[in-house]
């Protein structure tokens, strides 16, 4: 049987190791050329070939794509980061390969954290209470409205950016001035209501306008979270998988409200409010999230779940154009309590309470 032929973008950094580590754990005995802009990092994943690339906004990216895709005969090609899954999804004409992309406009959507908050809101889906931020006078409205703290937040990014719980007027406008100070546009920045409660991610896989499966975990940790202002950086060191029917709901009414007719990967990130009701606060669709595929990784290797567990596996398959799995679960895919305790340097551990634990990597 020939090797199914896989192009994986950005495949040096966390989530792209992580999905490649995934791959190789399926049996499907995938070829995978990696590619990533960055010398050092490229060198990390487990792959048959490397490439470099130049940044996702530069002019000459889509051409440099498409050349590695026809030099490695790729059928399929995964993005990983978010940017670049936008280029490429704007693009997908002059890639020579298959992918698994949302439409451009809607990715647009997911990756403004306004534009999603407007959406969600006129289709019912509980978000936070925002105040765009145009002129600094804005101020006096967040904190009037909103209460104290006040969220203030990047409508674009990952990993926190420009993230700080602020109790002051004066504390939020000297944070927006250090950024708008370095070129940041004001307009880029929102304000929020703090919502207090847990912190959820969904992550699901969802093809021509039906949910495949997803499962529901809780943020608990953040690496180097002691020296984040916010105590947030991106991806967390400690999560556990949970069940909530509520986060489900919510989660899927999201992606709907964003894409009528979902197609390929979405990650949803959701806070409770105090009154512990799942408030949707970003839906990036066309993301792997980046402990998604070590997940799907751990699912196979170590939990025995059926194939469909690797959602790395499931994602590429269902784009290559292979139908979804009848039997999976369309919520919930993974055992409840599980937790995932990963740092740098450290390692990955699976741990529940009571003291059981596996390494995983």
């Amino acid at each position: 049987m020939a090797r199914p032929r896989v192009l994986v973008t950005g495949a040096g950094g966390i989530a792209g190791v992580n999905f490649v580590r995934a791959l190789r754990a399926s049996d499907q005995g995938y070829w995978i050329a990696g590619a990533d802009y960055d010398a050092y990092y490229i060198e990390l994943p487990d792959l048959d070939s490397r490439h470099r690339t130049p940044r996702h906004d530069s002019p000459e990216f889509i051409g440099t794509i498409a050349s590695i895709a026809r030099q490695e005969r790729a059928e399929f090609v995964h993005p990983q980061p978010s940017s670049e899954a936008l280029v490429i999804s704007r693009a997908s004409d002059k890639v020579p390969a298959r992918t698994l992309l949302p439409a451009p406009e809607v990715m647009d959507v997911g990756q403004d954290k306004l534009l999603t908050k407007v959406k969600l809101e006129k289709a019912g889906v509980r978000v936070a209470r925002t105040v765009p931020l145009r002129r600094t006078e804005d101020l006096d409205e967040a904190f009037s409205s909103l209460g104290d703290p006040v969220w203030v937040r990047a409508r674009h990014g990952a990993g926190g950016r420009y993230s700080l719980p602020c109790r002051t007027k004066e504390e939020a406008q000297h944070w927006v001035a250090i950024w708008t100070g370095r070129g940041t546009p004001l307009d880029e920045f929102i304000t929020q209501e703090y919502l207090p409660g847990r912190n959820i991610a969904v992550d699901a896989l969802w093809r021509e306008g039906r949910l495949v499966t997803s499962y529901c975990r809780e943020r608990l940790e953040y690496p180097f979270k002691h020296i984040s202002p916010s105590g947030i950086t991106g991806t967390p060191s400690v999560a556990r998988i949970v069940k909530d029917e509520k986060a489900n709901e919510a989660a899927d009414s999201a992606v709907k409200a964003i894409d009528p007719r979902p197609d390929g990967a979405y990650s949803i990130d959701l806070k409770e409010d105090s009154e512990g009701r799942p408030c949707v606060t970003e839906v990036d669709a066309g993301k792997f999230h980046t402990t998604m595929p070590l997940w799907g990784y751990v699912a196979t290797r170590h939990l025995h779940l059926p194939w469909y567990g690797n959602l790395a596996d499931l994602y590429v398959r269902m784009g290559l154009g292979a139908a979804p799995p009848g039997d999976a679960p369309k919520h919930d895919l993974f055992p409840e309590g599980l937790h995932m305790i990963r740092n740098m340097d450290s390692g990955v551990l699976l741990w529940r309470e009571g003291g059981w634990k596996e390494r995983v990597i």
